[in-house]
């Protein structure tokens, strides 16, 4: 597969492009579809998030915990004081509650994951300082 196609690693739609109140915690564009909303009956949110290359998000924590389900393309996940570890297809992420981390697109390469936000009643994500440049361009 030809990691930076994203046709080829399409399962769900990729919605609509992050709306602001999101994307100022992102560097470049990022695209949403929620599959499962945010509301009490199910407390498990569920959002397929493409991002275009090179983008990532900022550092943040989730206080319910989240679960990356990675569906295509390639990317990175690292945990505050750990090293950045590469995602691709098929890879699955456990991240416990307030653990400070981020994710986001290689450089070269389209990335699609499924967001699952575990004990979604805890409350919202906390955002956090950007990743930057310097600390970015390091992983390539």
């Amino acid at each position: 597969m030809d990691k930076s196609n994203l046709s080829q690693s399409v399962i769900f739609p990729k919605g609509e492009k992050l709306p602001e109140q999101f994307s100022k915690y992102f560097s470049g564009n990022a695209w949403l579809n929620m599959l499962v909303p945010r509301d009490n009956e199910f407390n498990c949110p569920i959002g397929n998030v493409t991002f275009e290359p090179g983008c990532r998000n900022n550092w943040h924590k989730h206080p319910g915990g989240q679960i990356l389900l990675v569906t295509g393309g390639r990317g990175y996940y690292q945990e505050e004081g750990k090293p950045a570890q590469e995602l691709n297809p098929r890879d699955v992420v456990k991240i416990a509650s307030n653990v400070k981390h981020w994710h986001g697109a290689a450089p070269d390469s389209w990335f699609v994951h499924l967001s699952v936000e575990t004990n979604a009643n805890a409350g919202p994500a906390e955002w956090l300082e950007p990743i930057t440049d310097e600390e970015y361009n390091k992983l390539k």
